[in-house]
């Protein structure tokens, strides 16, 4: 299975990559870096000259510019280049009128499949910043399907992507999101119980067909991104 490498050396090392024309789910707290990890893997696909569309549902661009500035991904150069594509739904929600939001959200409710509208031809992996805002009155039913859903149009599509869904929606939303991927990692934070300190872990849920650590994965957010630091047992 072709691959695609995530920039994050620790989960190359594991896992080879993303495999290509896949789903991988991506969920955590706030601020345990799931939009770094996001632009992290989007400016990985652009230096491995691969087409890349990026939607954000809440920040706008110029925003994951700064974010990414921070750790030298020099992002505008893609976009100019043809390599990378931001989709901002965010400030397009911020210009709606709250009669409008509700209507934008019930029409997603239809189908999540209306992210993918304005993606161009010949676009090889997406990341989506994030679902959750898109789950509001679903039923754990209702996002089950419309996810499998989006899951198989973009398998079709051979796209590779990785969704971000965030703690905020429920856990039920979650669980069930693990059923649909074909890989899911958790970020976390959590006190060490032997320092006492507040540090940042990774959990490789599961990557079909491919071998992975049963271990969390101490990491870092520093001058480089993220970057994995150690195994811990659970």
């Amino acid at each position: 299975m072709e691959r695609i490498k995530t920039g994050i050396k620790g989960i190359d090392e594991f896992t080879g990559g993303f495999p290509t024309g896949r789903t991988l789910l991506i969920t955590g707290d706030a601020g345990s870096g799931k939009t770094i990890f996001g632009l992290q893997f989007a400016y990985n696909c652009c230096l491995q000259k691969l087409k890349t569309v990026y939607i954000t549902t809440e920040e706008d661009a110029e925003d994951l510019y700064t974010q990414s500035s921070a750790f030298g991904w020099d992002i505008p150069h893609y976009v100019e280049e043809g390599l990378l594509k931001f989709i901002e739904l965010g400030g397009v929600r911020a210009e709606l009128t709250e009669a409008e939001v509700k209507i934008e959200i019930e029409s997603m409710k239809g189908s999540f499949t209306k992210l993918l509208e304005n993606l161009p031809e010949n676009i090889q992996a997406v990341v989506i910043d994030n679902l959750g805002n898109y789950t509001a009155k679903l039923t754990p039913y209702e996002f089950r399907a419309r996810l499998d859903l989006l899951v198989y149009e973009l398998k079709n599509r051979n796209i590779t992507t990785l969704t971000i869904l965030d703690s905020a929606t429920s856990q039920e939303f979650n669980e069930n999101a693990l059923y649909s991927v074909y890989g899911a990692i958790k970020l976390m934070k959590r006190e060490n119980p032997y320092t006492g300190r507040r540090e940042r872990v990774m959990d490789v849920v599961k990557m079909r067909s491919t071998k992975t650590p049963t271990q969390f994965l101490t990491y870092e957010i520093n001058s480089n991104g993220i970057e994995i630091k150690s195994i811990i047992k659970p």
